[in-house]
């Protein structure tokens, strides 16, 4: 494959991943007319991404408040214990959500540089809920691995997934 090949395929994928970020829920024939590129090289790019795991899936944007949940953000700061491999296994490779309480739903979880080392955003029905959730997280084997738990609970999202909240308007409110 020559370079120029190489590179339009590069500029092709990140055209089609720049639109799926927005646009995910549209056919491929939408899709690749937004690419300006044909339905069958954006289906193999689809699938291709798919494959190298460079695309993880597609997910709605669904209003909490419709569900009866709050959003929540967890800072956990890491403590100087070290941390044996089937504890890292349980922490990064199996399901957080077995040891939540019930209606407490993870949405992400980030391992990042700075101040705190964990970031876990999740949504809950009240706040009671969700210190029952940080509670459950330091009693259940992980507590001696956090020196620092800083909890927020989230007032009104203005962006979620790139996506600017269709109810915008409802921020002055919070203002």
């Amino acid at each position: 494959m020559t370079k120029t090949s190489k590179e339009t395929m590069m500029k092709d994928e990140m055209k089609v991943l720049d639109v799926l970020e927005q646009h995910g829920n549209e056919s491929v024939d939408k899709i690749a007319k937004r690419c300006g590129i044909s339905r069958q090289k954006v289906w193999r790019i689809v699938k291709r991404l798919d494959e190298k795991k460079i695309i993880w899936g597609y997910a709605a944007i669904a209003d909490e408040e419709a569900k009866d949940l709050k959003h929540f953000v967890l800072l956990m700061k890491r403590s100087m214990v070290s941390v044996d491999t089937s504890m890292q296994e349980e922490i990064v490779l199996k399901k957080l959500d077995a040891r939540l309480p019930d209606l407490v739903k993870v949405e992400d979880i980030f391992v990042t540089h700075g101040n705190y080392n964990w970031v876990v955003t999740f949504y809950a029905p009240d706040l009671i809920t969700a210190k029952k959730t940080l509670e459950t997280i330091s009693n259940q084997g992980l507590g001696k691995y956090f020196d620092e738990y800083l909890l927020l609970e989230t007032l009104f999202p203005i962006r979620k997934k790139g996506f600017k909240n269709p109810q915008i308007k409802k921020l002055v409110e919070y203002i």
